[in-house]
């Protein structure tokens, strides 16, 4: 059985960032499986689309229902954080922030993934890339030890225990094409924004996102699951829905049929693409 393990921060990351390659691989056949660690309770909601829930999470891990639903994941794994905001913010100092246990306590996210990982024992790990994504410290916390626990998982001498040790063989860290980066910086500034001070709370700086940008190694033809992909996407209402990004959706439509994705292990020796199939090279356990 081939299966993947997807480990992102937030309520609406694994729509609006990978909805399109989940729904490809579901379809194919594999299993793909969600880390959320964060209840996505710093997001910024209007009070109208409260009603009927007692919070803000409850709201977001309801949207996350709608969507793992729409894109068919096997199973969502949440770890129940609170978001730490962007950074800076005083919620990045909340001791049940994902961020601060990160700084102060890495082990215990390090190990809840390995033992997710040792779980459901996937042939294919993704997460962010080492700038997560936009600079989202939930998004920087989860990459790095996501990292980690993919080398980890499969060292018997690390956490001993029931599960035994289970070594992923491709990592891989969700990118955005930086002529798509380029071209999204080109329409904010022709709409007279600074590209900078993007978001609803101007905290997104896009010109950064370009600065950190990783090379493209593997992309996925997802253009028949753009609609699964919307589906996906409109679930998550209270963020717009897919609608908050900095292209047109007929744009993004056009440019998005195929998914890039920096290839981190095994490491390649290049900056091409030289893969479209995640599971290429992989050996298969029948076993398991």
């Amino acid at each position: 059985m081939r299966r993947i393990l997807i480990a992102f921060a937030h309520p609406d990351d694994e729509s609006f960032g990978l909805g399109g390659l989940i729904a490809k691989y579901v379809d194919d056949g594999a299993e793909v499986y969600l880390i959320c660690t964060t209840n996505g309770d710093a997001g910024t909601i209007p009070p109208e689309m409260l009603n009927g829930y007692n919070s803000v999470a409850e709201l977001r891990l309801s949207e996350l229902q709608c969507a793992a639903q729409k894109l068919g994941l096997k199973e969502v794994f949440t770890f129940g954080y609170k978001d730490s905001g962007m950074m800076g913010a005083e919620t990045n100092n909340d001791p049940q922030a994902s961020w601060y246990v990160w700084q102060n306590n890495p082990d215990e996210l390090i190990q809840r993934v390995v033992t997710v990982i040792r779980q459901i024992n996937p042939q294919v790990v993704i997460t962010f890339n080492r700038y997560g994504g936009y600079g989202h410290p939930d998004h920087i916390a989860i990459q790095r030890a996501t990292e980690k626990a993919f080398f980890l998982a499969g060292d018997p001498s690390y956490m001993s225990g029931d599960l035994p040790p289970y070594q992923p063989q491709k990592l891989y860290f969700s990118s955005i094409p930086t002529f798509m980066i380029r071209l999204a910086i080109w329409l904010i500034r022709l709409r007279g924004k600074d590209p900078r001070r993007m978001g609803t709370n101007q905290d997104i700086d896009i010109q950064a996102v370009l600065d950190h940008a990783e090379p493209i190694h593997t992309k996925i033809d997802i253009r028949n699951y753009l609609d699964i992909w919307d589906e996906a996407n409109a679930c998550h209402a209270s963020q717009g829905g897919g609608r908050i990004g900095f292209l047109p959706r007929w744009l993004r439509r056009l440019l998005g049929a195929k998914h890039g994705l920096t290839r981190a292990y095994p490491p390649p020796s290049h900056n091409k693409v030289d893969e479209y199939d995640l599971f290429e090279g992989v050996k298969f356990d029948e076993s398991k």
